[in-house]
């Protein structure tokens, strides 16, 4: 059976091929042409990539040398079409490590490889699947997962392939999560769509190189459909409570569907993948009630208002506003957009780009091209961020920056923003921030987010609210902004995980009571007295630096399904990890997370932040690590029954 990464045979043209190589990046092409050469000298010449950066694609190569490369690129291609397009032979590790340096620019360390070389199946093979267990022993070992977004999904397809029996419960009526749940204008993703999927359900059909949300609902929808999920899943169906019962060792998990109708399941196992990002926040402003017109969350769009020629209100600016106010500033007759804290930014000019077709046909057709741009998109994000993170507690003003790396990324990051302002000193103040670089969320911009705020019908305000009047806003200033719609783009309530559920472990204890705003769990996945519980997204385990959630919860579902394994195939009741291994665990989490930016004292209205000003839900481990800690249960962290 072929490699499904090797490419599909084609007998395109020579000048429909080299059309098609305008659209690509280089470096990624230089090395699809080793494996369908078999020949390493070509990239051992002088045509190589200069560098690497985020969503730097061409390796700042020079015109001249990506024009050298599509002419050396016409003609391997030319001649491995007209042998056939045979599948290429494997690679060597050594050669895989060349390969790999010689795309970034850098070494690439040794503990990396496996990591990078798992993940990108050169073989042909899904490394993160899990065997098929039997049948007999699994028919009694049901297993309930809560959330049916891309962490459920996974997790529906690893149980299928596992041949453990499952159910899916999900609130709304389509998979997808976030990506279903958010419609407003303008949302998409922030990571590179050809590495935010699946590491084995890459696709060439993307039509932006950082898709819309509902393209990114069609894929979850065809990987659902193509892995046969659908049956498994009870839609508009909402867990209310799950109780874990002693005596014969299981879940009791209660739901309540869209009619009210009120069903308990029972599990052997409840694998919790309602993610973090999905409850809405709406700020309790005074006189918010009041208002006479229609008013909204984002992640809860009303499609039924027309914004043509109203006067919108838009309060908060973070990851949500910021793709929302350029969407909609044509269409309304004023913005105004409230924004408590300024948000730094970095430029990326892809942003908004579409995936032309010579991307596509190089994705489906030349020999590993996907797989290795992949790999282009995931290392520069791939631990280099919690570099710039790290506080040097030596570092002067740290009210500006936490070391000489954050003060370098400041600077860039600030003439970037500064140069698209022509000037302005007054804009200028509003929207340059004054903590230091990363330490919120920091957002991708290719230039729409300050064009809107240059525009004439479009009013930035800094002033904070003092009240909601029946068609204003009103600052603290006590001026009144005038507005036919309030959209809320305010967030959500990030550190109550699992919120609202009830989940009750032994004797009862309430897991929501336990951990009020300190949630905290071994490795992100189970907690001492929740037997057979697993997370998924869970405490700890978001990510500031860099990565993909994608990445993390394979990680995540390959543990689970080896604890699940470890259950079914020991004959155990049930399993929950040492409490002194999670207190270990919980300790040096945030011994780390202190020395990271996420921390600093001078980092305010952080969503990252619970009311103690700590941070329990992001991670602040390097990926490789979190990677090797997850590949397999050490069993000697568990108590079993």
């Amino acid at each position: 059976m072929r490699n499904p990464h090797a490419g599909q045979p084609f007998t395109d043209s020579d000048e429909e091929i080299a059309r098609a190589l305008l659209d690509v990046s280089v470096p990624t092409l230089m090395l699809s042409l080793v494996h369908m050469s078999g020949d390493p000298e070509l990239i051992r010449g002088a045509l190589k990539p200069a560098g690497l950066f985020l969503n730097e694609v061409q390796g700042y190569m020079s015109e001249e040398d990506k024009a050298a490369a599509r002419d050396l690129a016409l003609t391997v291609i030319r001649d491995y079409r007209d042998r056939g397009c045979p599948e290429p032979e494997p690679i060597g590790p050594e050669l895989l490590k060349e390969m790999m340096e010689w795309l970034v620019c850098e070494p690439v360390p040794e503990e990396y490889v496996p990591m990078l070389a798992e993940e990108m199946e050169l073989d042909g093979r899904d490394g993160r699947a899990p065997n098929a267990l039997d049948p007999a022993a699994c028919a009694d070992f049901p297993v309930v997962v809560i959330g049916c977004g891309e962490s459920g999904l996974l997790a529906g397809i690893r149980l299928r392939e596992a041949g453990i029996p499952f159910t899916i419960v999900e609130r709304n009526a389509g998979v997808g999560g976030t990506w279903y749940q958010n419609t407003y204008p303008g949302a998409r993703v922030d990571v590179g769509n050809h590495f935010y999927c699946y590491s084995f359900e890459p696709t060439d059909q993307w039509t932006h190189f950082f898709a819309e949300a509902h393209e990114l609902q069609a894929y979850f929808e065809g990987v659902m459909d193509r892995h046969g999920i659908r049956p498994h899943v009870r839609w508009e169906t909402e867990v209310t409570q799950a109780r874990w019962n002693d005596d014969t060792a299981t879940w009791t998990v209660s739901t309540r569907d869209r009619d009210g109708n009120r069903a308990d399941l029972t599990a052997r196992a409840v694998i919790s993948a309602v993610g973090q990002l999905n409850r809405p926040k709406v700020p309790d402003i005074p006189g918010r009630d009041t208002f006479a017109g229609r008013a909204f969350h984002s992640a809860e769009w009303d499609h039924s208002v027309d914004l043509a020629g109203k006067r919108v209100a838009m309060i908060g600016a973070g990851a949500s506003g910021f793709q929302i106010a350029p969407a909609i500033a044509d269409e309304v007759a004023h913005l105004t957009v409230f924004q408590r804290t300024a948000q730094w930014m970095f430029p990326n000019p892809n942003y908004h780009a579409e995936v032309g077709a010579g991307v596509q046909w190089a994705l489906r057709h030349l020999p590993f091209y996907g797989r290795w741009y992949r790999f282009l998109l995931f290392w520069p994000g791939c631990d280099k961020g919690l570099d710039a993170a790290r506080v040097d507690p030596d570092y002067p003003d740290q009210q500006r920056a936490v070391s000489e790396i954050s003060e370098a990324t400041r600077s860039v990051f600030t003439e970037w923003i500064t140069s698209q302002l022509d000037g302005d000193t007054e804009l200028a103040a509003k929207v340059v921030p004054d903590y230091p670089a990363t330490g919120k969320r920091t957002l991708q911009d290719n230039g729409t987010w300050l064009k809107t705020l240059t525009r004439e019908d479009v009013d930035l305000v800094r002033t904070p609210i003092a009240g909601i009047e029946a068609d204003a806003v009103v600052t603290e200033d006590g001026v009144r902004h005038p507005a036919d719609v309030i959209v809320y783009a305010t967030g959500f309530h990030a550190n109550r995980v699992l919120w609202p559920m009830t989940i009750r472990g032994r004797d009862g204890d309430d897991l929501t009571a336990r951990w009020g705003e300190r949630p905290v769990a071994y490795l992100g996945i189970t907690v001492p007295g929740y037997p057979n519980l697993f997370c998924m997204y869970g405490p700890g385990t978001n990510l500031a630096s860099g990565g993909s959630l994608i990445f993390h919860s394979e990680c995540q579902m390959r543990y689970i399904t080896d604890c699940l394994t470890t259950l079914i195939a020991g004959g155990h009741r049930s399993m929950e990890p040492r409490q002194d291994v999670c207190d270990d665990w919980v300790r040096r989490s945030q011994d780390e997370m202190r020395t990271m930016v996420w921390s600093q004292p001078s980092i305010e209205h952080s969503f990252y932040k619970n009311a103690y000003g700590e941070v329990y839900t992001l991670s602040p481990w390097r990926l490789v690590d979190y990677w090797g800690w997850t590949r397999a249960v050490n069993a000697a962290d568990f108590v079993f029954d």
